[in-house]
């Protein structure tokens, strides 16, 4: 975690309850394309119990809670366009002056990279009005290069990692 806390006292929620996934049956076609919905990118992105696995939340680059718990993300602020392959992901930061925007947001978009398939166009949004430098922070998250340089960057690479770390708790 960082320090020197931008907001050292978040407002925490309560984790919403999920749903357990279930296995493919023998029976069912691994090729086949299944429809992806707004609920099945926010179980991507928080607590996905997939077939008893760990839970994995991703978690706040300073704070030890998810971003589910400090509703940085919810459901609602998620957009899925399956016929379009499209998904937007809107967050909102806990402070307007959030120095960890950008990780967040980057999180978020890795975490998309390695779960859905390829064929997805991933927008990531701060919501408007909630961030100083939000256009910005949107330009910075949606744009292929800056991405993928900051991708490059071990040490953010190391922060990104951590954030999207199994939790046991």
């Amino acid at each position: 975690m960082v320090s020197g806390l931008i907001n050292a006292n978040p407002v925490i929620y309560e984790k919403k309850q999920r749903r357990v996934r279930r296995a493919p049956s023998v029976g069912d076609d691994e090729h086949a394309v299944e429809p992806i919905d707004q609920i099945e990118v926010f179980d991507i992105l928080f607590i996905i119990i997939f077939f008893n696995s760990v839970p994995k939340d991703i978690k706040d680059p300073e704070h030890p809670y998810s971003l589910e718990e400090l509703k940085v993300i919810t459901e609602d602020a998620i957009e899925v366009d399956d016929n379009n392959s499209y998904v937007r992901v809107t967050f909102t930061p806990t402070v307007e002056h959030c120095s960890m925007a950008t990780v967040i947001g980057l999180c978020l978009r890795v975490k998309l990279m390695r779960s859905l398939p390829q064929r997805y166009k991933v927008d990531i949004r701060v919501a408007p009005g909630t961030h100083a430098t939000e256009s910005a922070v949107n330009k910075q998250l949606n744009d292929k290069e800056r991405v993928a340089a900051a991708l490059e960057n071990p040490n953010l690479v190391d922060m990104v990692d951590e954030c999207l770390a199994p939790s046991y708790a």
